[in-house]
């Protein structure tokens, strides 16, 4: 149990505790019910249907610019004066100035709708994964959660800022302008429309390739992320073992494979935006040519049976290039609708374990006073997934408010076990477990969680103050929590020697001992916390180290109840009850 109580350390915190920038601990908002979290993504969703919207108004605009330019050289071909067309000119510019202002203010909409979105795609997942227990077998590995919460979950503001707003474009601004063509010229519309559905036709046929490519790409990066980790996290056992050199050539392997991969995401994308310029520069062409030779008399068809002006025949050439712009831009962003929904598809799944926390937000937990629960266990029966000795068979427990436990028994008994289960950090084959006076199950265990404190043997260390470690950004957690449980803890004078100086990542710079009172002190400050879990607190300590250890967990466990897994005989005598669990050998031959 020592890497996963190291983990339950993080999952049993008040709120949901995570690395924020820089590397300082910062604790995630609770989500207070399910309808607001509804409101706020209904709330994203309007946000983002406008802004495609405005920028698609201002496409429009050029509709009447190209119309009032195509009269105004028709004009002046006809011998009018430039004093005739002032007004024509002004026109144009007043037009074009509203029209870069909208589509500025719309680019400008969905980028930051897309990135609130962004974030609240974050929160979510960083809760969930905060949510789930470190003995699930199939949660995630860091590497791969951080590699699509830090870098596969941003492909989805270019997505959601660029391609969706070209999407709508290429739906709407080419409608538009084939009923602006058709009353002038039934030919060039017909040009249009048979040249524009070879678009999307090769478009979707590409995309399909791309968006494996790019889902492909995504799993090799977040592999690759997840192998350098654990092999940064075990660099002195490589080391020990003289595997150095075939650890290097794994991750060449791995680098290589990863860059074929996204090679492949690149010539895709290169391809659809090649085909898309072909067809749009054949149509471009054909409708060029058509009313050239129109104008010129050599076609005297496709015009409702008359010959098109010259303000006519202008009109509809500055139209068809602004047919295609849609479609050129969709091409551009094309890739980015690939990557993008596999970032949302894999932030979607570490979001789908999201526990709620219901009626408790933010202000309400800052307020809520800490109950001290007893425990009742009745009928607890568990085995590990893929082992076959039972740990619990029909397990009684009965622990009052503010009564200190201590969990005695050979290593494999199950002390911390017991604990995770408590916790609700397992789920039970059968059984009911009681905190106070609420059963614990997969729905209540998120709000219960926040009324227990967790001791582990090894805590993680953020890097930061000890100041900062200690309150992780947590609502009610201020100065003077921090300071209460500094003393708690016997860490005031580890503080003041050490001033400003920031800990480093995993404890460094702290002793063994130090980095135990740090985790007491995170008890010690939480507000909300009656029930302390410890797991093996004085383990691996020598004698003094250790009676210095249990006297503060007593100090910060005085009136809360306290669980302790421990092979300490010291540490249990100064319990209130001591309880021996028989190892699973036993229990299998009973």
């Amino acid at each position: 149990m020592g890497p996963a109580a190291d983990a339950s350390s993080l999952a049993l915190r008040t709120d949901a505790d995570y690395v924020g920038d820089r590397g300082s601990p910062r604790a995630a908002s609770t989500i207070s019910s399910e309808e607001s979290a509804k409101s706020s993504l209904a709330e994203d969703g309007r946000a983002c249907a406008m802004a495609p919207i405005v920028q698609v108004f201002a496409s429009l605009l050029w509709l009447p610019q190209a119309g009032l330019l195509a009269i105004g050289v028709g004009d002046i071909a006809a011998g009018r004066g430039v004093t005739d067309i002032y007004w024509l000119a002004a026109g144009v510019v007043a037009i074009g100035m509203v029209r870069a202002m909208l589509d500025a203010a719309g680019s400008r909409l969905a980028f930051r709708t897309a990135r609130d979105v962004l974030s609240e795609k974050r929160k979510y997942a960083i809760s969930a994964l905060a949510a789930r227990s470190p003995l699930d077998i199939d949660r995630p590995a860091s590497g791969f959660a951080a590699s699509v919460l830090a870098e596969q979950a941003e492909a989805i503001v270019p997505y959601l800022a660029r391609f969706r707003p070209a999407r709508l474009k290429a739906t709407i601004v080419p409608v538009a302008i084939v009923f602006c063509v058709l009353p002038i010229s039934w030919t060039a519309a017909i040009i249009l429309l048979a040249s524009a559905p070879l678009i999307p036709v090769f478009m979707a046929l590409i995309g399909w390739r791309a968006k494996t490519a790019s889902e492909k790409q995504l799993v090799e990066m977040g592999g690759m992320n997840a192998f350098l980790l654990d092999r940064l996290r075990g660099l002195a056992t490589i080391r020990s073992l003289d595997a150095v050199d075939l650890t290097a050539r794994r991750l060449l392997d791995n680098a290589q494979s990863l860059a074929t991969r996204t090679m492949a995401v690149l010539r895709i994308a290169f391809l659809s935006s090649a085909v898309l310029e072909l067809f749009a520069a054949l149509g471009v062409a054909m409708v060029a040519v058509y009313v050239g030779f129109h104008l010129l008399g050599q076609l005297n068809f496709g015009a409702w049976g008359q010959r098109m002006s010259l303000t006519e025949g202008l009109f509809v050439l500055l139209l068809a290039p602004a047919f295609f712009e849609p479609l050129r831009e969709l091409s551009a962003v094309w890739h980015d609708r690939a990557s993008g929904e596999a970032a949302i598809g894999a932030l979607d799944r570490l979001s789908k374990h999201d526990v709620a926390v219901p009626g408790i937000g933010r202000n309400e937990t800052s307020n809520r006073q800490a109950a001290v629960p007893g425990v009742h266990i009745e009928g607890l029966t568990f085995r590990h997934e893929g082992s076959n000795p039972v740990v619990f068979v029909q397990f009684d427990l009965d622990i009052l408010p503010a009564e200190h436990i201590a969990l005695l028994g050979p290593s494999g008994s199950g002390k911390s076990t017991l604990l995770a289960l408590i916790a609700g950090l397992a789920p039970s084959d059968a059984g009911q477990i009681t905190l106070g006076n609420i059963v614990l199950t997969p729905a209540s265990a998120a709000e219960l969680r926040a009324g227990i404190a967790w001791v582990g043997q090894k805590p993680h260390i953020f890097a930061g103050t000890i100041k900062d470690n200690i309150a992780l950004g947590r609502p009610g957690v201020g100065f003077e929590e921090t300071e209460t449980a500094l003393r708690k803890a016997a860490l005031q004078d580890v503080v003041n020697a050490r001033g400003t100086a920031q800990v480093g990542e995993g404890g460094s710079g702290l002793s063994g001992g130090e980095v135990l009172r740090l985790a007491l002190a995170r008890a010690a400050a939480n507000p909300h916390a009656g029930l302390i879990l410890a797991d093996e607190p004085t383990a691996h300590l020598d004698t003094v180290t250790a009676n210095e250890i249990t006297q503060n967990l007593l100090a910060i466990s005085a009136g809360k109840t306290l669980i302790v897994a421990t092979h300490d005989p010291v540490l249990a005598s100064r319990m209130d009850r001591t309880i021996v669990l028989p190892s699973t050998t036993l229990l299998e031959r009973a």
